[in-house]
């Protein structure tokens, strides 16, 4: 139990964009947080390097091979090291943990997200892919074990700070603004020849590779709808996406009097990270600020569905339920890593993903095993797809 009136964070994927940003936050606000538990895929000179300066209680590098070089680097600073996927799910159940940042990149943060949510830890969540996979399964233990989750993506960080003081006025709909990626208005036949290079230059956000593709290809905005839909108790019918290129308004709230709310600022991940850590207070910030000046025309338009069909996809998904997000997601993850190795084009994501929701079997009412048999079928399949 801690005795300060620090909060102690883990962030699970520290050397990820949003990890590497919520230690900033973290280094800008020292009387508020301390940092308790790093985690680490295999980037070992990074873990090094972060645990060096902020001392936590323990760190895990998941890829088991550079245990020794952690170990070894971090011995005379009284760390804790640990390794292995396993040890993800057991170092969030630390009771010097008061907040876990699953800040993880897709289903590889489902079950230290469960796991936490057993020990009562609170969620910032930055990996909607947990929601994505289990949202019934994840939103129902957390309200099991009084566990909040506050969204830590800008879209729903922004609709969490429109409904603070109206939880009790209904929802008529919201609205997530999208981007519309480096490929805003081009057709299917300048999708067949986009480089990688090209899809990994966002317009308006610096973000990890995976979730820059998933921009380009509009399935970033899909997995962001159906996250969506469990945080905030919606119906499919109540989540719509409106693309707005300024990426000014982060999303908005209509009530079912008319009225509607936006969350506005410049594109900066560091507010909604801070936001979350620092809820329900408004931590001070040197983030630069909005200026109308600088935004005289702020422009709205309707997706394309049909060139970027992988949102219509995830709004199906949604709609089906059970483990059809899982199966969607699972496959849209491999598809994209292929991607990024020039194994296949844009375009063959989406043939990949729709293959797979159209060929593994549907389950409408999944337990937790369910969910992993999915992710694994359709993982075999995507990849007997893309080989």
């Amino acid at each position: 139990m801690n005795t300060t009136n620090q909060k102690h964070i883990a962030i699970l994927g520290s050397s990820g964009s949003i990890g590497t940003q919520a230690l900033e936050v973290i280094a800008s606000h020292p009387e508020e947080f301390c940092v308790e538990v790093l985690t680490v895929n295999s980037n070992a000179e990074l873990l090094i390097a972060q645990a060096k300066k902020f001392k936590p209680n323990a760190v895990v590098i998941v890829d088991e091979s550079k245990y020794n070089l952690v170990k070894e680097a971090l011995q005379l600073d009284l760390i804790k090291v640990y390794a292995g996927e396993a040890a993800l799910s057991q170092v969030v159940q630390m009771e010097t943990v008061d907040i876990v940042l699953t800040a993880l990149v897709g289903y590889a943060g489902l079950k230290p997200t469960i796991a936490a949510i057993k020990a009562k830890k609170t969620i910032a969540l930055a990996n909607k892919e947990t929601l994505v996979v289990a949202g019934k399964l994840i939103t129902q233990l957390a309200q099991e074990n009084g566990v909040n989750i506050y969204p830590v993506d800008s879209e729903h960080s922004a609709i969490f700070q429109c409904l603070a003081g109206e939880w009790d006025n209904k929802i008529e709909q919201i609205y997530l603004t999208a981007s519309g990626g480096p490929f805003l208005g081009k057709d299917v036949a300048f999708l067949k020849t986009v480089t990688k290079a090209q899809a990994l230059k966002h317009p308006n956000w610096t973000m990890g590779a995976k979730i820059t593709i998933d921009s380009a290809t509009l399935m970033n905005k899909g997995l962001e709808v159906i996250e969506a839909k469990w945080l905030f108790h919606l119906k499919p019918e109540q989540v719509k996406v409106i693309v707005h290129p300024q990426s000014i308004i982060h999303s908005l709230v209509q009530f079912e009097d008319g009225s509607m709310k936006a969350q506005m600022g410049l594109p900066d991940m560091k507010l909604p990270i801070q936001y979350a850590l620092g809820y329900p207070n408004r931590l001070k910030s040197d983030f630069p600020r909005f200026d109308f000046v600088n935004y005289p025309q702020l422009t709205f338009q309707q997706p394309d569905l049909k060139t970027f069909r992988n949102l219509a996809l995830a709004y199906q998904a949604m709609e089906q339920c059970g483990n059809m997000p899982c199966i969607m997601n699972a496959a849209n993850e491999v598809a994209v890593d292929a991607f990024l190795k020039d194994k296949i084009s844009l375009l063959k994501i989406t043939e990949v993903i729709e293959h797979c929701m159209n060929t593994i079997l549907y389950n409408n009412q999944p337990d937790l095993e369910d969910y992993v048999e999915a992710d694994k079928m359709s993982r075999i399949k995507a990849f007997e797809l893309i080989d």
